[in-house]
């Protein structure tokens, strides 16, 4: 259980440095969106790039986020029951969330991604406007990349899940089911 308490915090640190080192897209993002709006209020300019690069990098700051978010427990969630529920059925919740359906579907993204992704590439593809944007290839690479730090995440979560069901009691305590703050259900 030791080694994959180790395993889980290695995961967790990388899908969390991405996360962090991507966020720095907002202030790029928050750049282009003012310029765009300034253009057009003022100027009366408007622009297919500085359009497409705002959605390049709202998805790019999403995609690369998720993991991140996900480790954090920052992802949306269904309150009203999950707060009601004690630690370790919160656990088994996660375990069999992953395992039945954020893996696979992670894994199917990956999947089906690589196809979409590499013929991008070997098109070179671009926008279908012709004032856009060029080399599509880019943001259809974050939504592969994106998805596998979210694998990442979740093996790290799922790893913790098992260590919190059925390790010892101080090797439960170094996983984040044992810092949830008790809830009605808990005890």
């Amino acid at each position: 259980m030791e080694r994959l308490l180790s395993f889980s915090a290695k995961l967790e640190r990388v899908s969390s440095a991405i996360g962090r080192l991507s966020a720095w897209a907002i202030i790029a993002l928050i750049l282009v969106i003012m310029s765009d709006v300034v253009l057009r209020r003022w100027f009366v300019i408007g622009s297919t790039k500085l359009q497409e690069l705002e959605w390049h990098l709202h998805g790019f700051l999403f995609l690369m986020s998720l993991g991140w978010a996900y480790t954090r427990n920052a992802h949306v969630r269904i309150e009203l029951v999950s707060e009601r529920l004690q630690a370790r059925t919160r656990a088994w919740i996660e375990l069999f969330g992953c395992l039945l359906f954020l893996l696979p579907y992670v894994g199917a993204v990956l999947w089906f991604g690589y196809d979409y992704v590499s013929y991008s590439w070997a098109y070179n593809e671009a926008s279908a406007s012709p004032t856009g944007l060029p080399d599509r290839w880019i943001i259809k690479s974050a939504i592969v990349v994106g998805f596998g730090v979210l694998g990442i995440a979740a093996l790290a979560r799922l790893a913790q899940a098992i260590v919190f069901l059925f390790g010892r009691a101080d090797q439960s305590e170094r996983t984040p089911f044992s810092h949830v703050e008790p809830h009605l259900g808990d005890s």
